[in-house]
């Protein structure tokens, strides 16, 4: 079903599945609405990093990198893969990366015309 086909009766209907739906939609959307988080997750888009290749890439201190890579795991959107002493991250599936495919549209895209 299409957003413009939702009705208040699809609403009324299924109103438990709607709600636990907007309850995860809203967690998903609180872990992406820190400037860390999502930049953490824009450099992930292009594939797997290190801790300590997104501490140079963010310009930022181990502690504040782990704390943002914490919630986003708490929240699934990444997954961690330990090499020696070495931490990994990689986006968990496609739902980040779709979200950052229309914030990158809406805000960061330059306009041709």
């Amino acid at each position: 079903m299409a957003l413009s086909e939702l009705s208040p009766d699809s609403f009324s209907e299924n109103l438990e599945r709607v709600a636990g739906n907007a309850a995860r939609a809203s967690n998903f959307l609180k872990a992406i609405s820190h400037e860390g988080r999502l930049l953490i997750l824009c450099h992930l888009v292009s594939g797997e990093k290190s801790v300590t290749q997104l501490e140079e890439l963010l310009s930022a201190r181990q502690a504040a990198v782990s704390q943002q890579l914490s919630r986003l795991r708490l929240e699934g959107l990444v997954t961690p893969r330990r090499e020696g002493k070495a931490i990994f991250y990689r986006l968990a599936d496609d739902r980040p990366r779709r979200m950052l495919e229309v914030v990158y549209e809406i805000f960061c895209r330059e306009e041709t015309a």
